[in-house]
């Protein structure tokens, strides 16, 4: 009967799984390009069949002229489909409500060159109708997210393509979208960019927000992607689940520690035995090349060694994090206040001495960098009245032999 009951609530989850409406549903997807004469040109999107549900990560794959780009443009409104049917969030992609939803990083970064990175952001946060309180807050908070904060007031035509990039995703995130496409996320980012950006997906996903990605750096969409499309020629050549589609079920693999020599001997008999003359490998696992770079760098970072360029705040705008579940009652609020009073009165008479010193160190220098100056000075006035003590008694030569030169005359 227990048996039953649960194999019954398995059921109506899946259920009510499949009652909610999906974030994208495409269905005979359609889009022909035409040329001046209203002839067709090219099939860019060939009868696709696919959907995108709520809080999956998905990897629209293919080479390039197979159809992604096309597909996120009908995504984004800015194609009209030849024919079929496709909806965002249960509405035609072109409705001007939905905008509000979604989010887009492109595959090229296309920002005014002139404006800095806060003033870019500020720039996109205004068109979506945010207080300039909030706005200044989802800036602040993104610029240190994609480990922009230090360049916040640098103008963005100055940035390298790496930091054009950090950019252009926290743009996509100051309306907070239910549905983020990025085209070519990690194209142009470091390694650790390339780790900063799935970590911030994963959090995403987890957060319920969906989001769809384009690339073909293929082992980054293999490391966050539930589930992919592979297009070729216009036409779907592959969906699913990565688990499935990658599995091999003809072959197994056992990781175990290291053996000692007498074990794995024993482990190759049984093996030959059971094979039977069919081909085996046995070798070390290997970590990727992502997990040995990082691995160099963090070592590199616990011996405090300091580099430039785009540095990350190493954690999720507030507004992009899931919201708390439990608040603190009164009291443990007035306890925590009257903590933050206590460390920071301890902090103001430990400061005291430190502050002075400070001081006295800088009137030192100041009074070491005057002396030098006058010094300088001086050397300076010394030289110049040398040159014309030189130039006077070189004068005074000229004029005497002249003279001599008259009066032989």
């Amino acid at each position: 009967m227990a048996d039953t009951t649960a194999v019954m609530e398995d059921v109506k989850q899946d259920n009510t799984q499949n009652a909610v409406p999906p974030v994208v549903s495409a269905v005979g997807l359609l889009k022909v390009f035409r040329d001046f004469w209203n002839r067709p040109k090219a099939r860019a999107v060939n009868d696709v069949d696919f959907e995108v549900r709520q809080g999956e990560v998905l990897g629209l794959l293919g080479p390039n002229g197979s159809g992604k780009s096309t597909t996120v443009k009908m995504l984004l409104g800015l194609l009209y489909p030849t024919g079929g049917r496709l909806t965002v969030f249960g509405k035609s992609p072109r409705d001007v409500s939905i905008k509000n939803e979604i989010g887009y990083l492109p595959e090229e970064t296309y920002l005014y060159k002139y404006l800095t990175a806060f003033e870019t952001l500020d720039f996109f946060a205004s068109l979506f109708n945010l207080s300039k309180t909030e706005r200044q807050k989802r800036c602040d908070q993104l610029l240190d997210m994609v480990g922009l904060a230090h360049a916040r007031n640098r103008p963005v035509g100055e940035f390298s393509k790496g930091m054009a990039r950090r950019i252009g995703l926290a743009q996509a995130m100051i309306n907070d979208p239910s549905l983020l496409i990025l085209d070519e996320p990690t194209s142009g980012l470091d390694p650790l960019g390339c780790r900063e950006v799935k970590d911030l997906i994963r959090t995403l996903k987890a957060r319920g927000k969906t989001v769809i990605v384009t690339s073909h750096l293929l082992s980054d969409v293999e490391d966050v992607c539930d589930r992919v499309i592979i297009l070729y020629g216009g036409k779907v050549r592959a969906q699913g689940a990565l688990s499935d589609l990658l599995k091999i079920e003809k072959k197994d693999t056992i990781t175990t520690p290291s053996l000692p020599p007498e074990v794995m001997d024993r482990v190759l008999a049984i093996l030959r035995e059971n094979l039977k003359g069919e081909e085996f490998q046995i070798d070390h696992p290997r970590m990727t090349l992502e997990e040995f770079f990082l691995d160099v760098v963090n070592k590199a970072r616990v011996e405090h060694v300091e580099t430039f360029g785009a540095r990350s705040g190493g954690k999720i705008a507030e507004y992009l994090a899931a919201p708390e579940t439990t608040a603190a009652t009164g009291a443990e609020l007035l306890n925590q206040l009257a903590g933050q009073e206590e460390v920071k009165a301890e902090k103001t008479e430990t400061a005291a001495p430190a502050e002075q010193t400070v001081v006295a160190n800088t009137a030192a220098l100041d009074q070491l960098s005057r002396d030098a100056e006058a010094e300088a000075a001086a050397k300076r006035n010394e030289e110049i009245r040398q040159a014309q003590k030189d130039k006077m008694a070189d004068v005074n030569d000229k004029l005497s032999s002249l003279l001599s030169k008259k009066d032989g005359e």
